[in-house]
Formats: C-alpha cells, structure tokens, sequence
C-alpha cells in the first residue's frame, strides 16, 4: 500500500506540472502574438518581439524537457557503490 501512495502522490505531481506548463505554452502564444500584432500595427520595423518570443520560449523548452525527462530515484546499487567510495 505504501508504494501505490507513493506512486500516486508522484503521478499527481506529474499531473500538476503538465496542467502548469500548458497554461503557460496557452499564455505564452497569447502574449506574444499581441506583442507581434502591436509590432504589426505600430508600423513594423525593427522585429523587437523577437526578443521575448526567443528568451520566454527558451524557458519553457527547459521546463518541457524536465517535464519529459523526470529526474529518477537512485537504485539501491547505486547508493551502495557510493557508500563504498566514501
């Protein structure tokens, strides 16, 4: 029973983090489309929404990938070779 609580409480986890990071792809296209149409209808020009279209999409990159590739437990192996280099 432990161990299905435990792996209820990480499938939770999981699940609130995707919930998370799809609000923030959702405001991420929001907002950056009005900074483009604010570019569009103030004349064009330099392409300044560049810059938080690139900084903000390489954060969420970040957070996607930590999403899919989640940090695992160590194995009992692992922390028993560790303890024996100690």
């Amino acid at each position: 029973m432990p161990d299905e609580e435990v792996l209820r409480k990480k499938a939770l986890s999981q699940l609130r983090k995707k919930r998370i990071l799809k609000r923030q792809v959702q405001t991420y296209f929001t907002v950056n489309l009005a900074l483009i149409v604010i570019w569009l209808l103030t004349g064009m020009g330099y392409f300044w929404p560049i810059w938080p279209v690139f900084g903000w999409g390489i954060s969420l990159a970040v957070q996607s990938w930590k999403l899919a590739h989640p940090e695992r437990d160590f194995s009992t192996e692992e922390i028993e070779a560790e303890m024996r280099r100690s």
